[in-house]
């Protein structure tokens, strides 16, 4: 049986990943990020892949990297060579 995995609401997972609460809304926001999952009363949880993820961009942010260049960086990620999905 595997086990489900740790989720954490929105003001811990800024804290874990080491920026401001509204930064991690902001990345929401622009779509750099998704929650790992959303609860029907609208809370947003994340697990630590999402954390990682946070962390990966706050790191290419702060070595000059423009949001709007490292959205683009994830777009690309999930397409192959030819433009299709994967």
């Amino acid at each position: 049986m595997t086990e489900k995995p740790k989720l954490i609401p929105i003001g811990q997972a800024a804290k874990k990943a080491g920026i401001s609460r509204q930064s991690l809304q902001y990345y929401l926001m622009v779509g750099l990020l998704e929650p790992s999952e959303i609860t029907p009363t609208g809370r947003r949880f994340f697990d630590d892949k999402a954390i990682s993820r946070i962390r990966l961009i706050r790191k290419l942010n702060d070595t000059g990297y423009p949001l709007r260049d490292i959205r683009e960086m994830f777009l690309k990620g999930r397409t192959d060579s030819k433009g299709h999905k994967q």
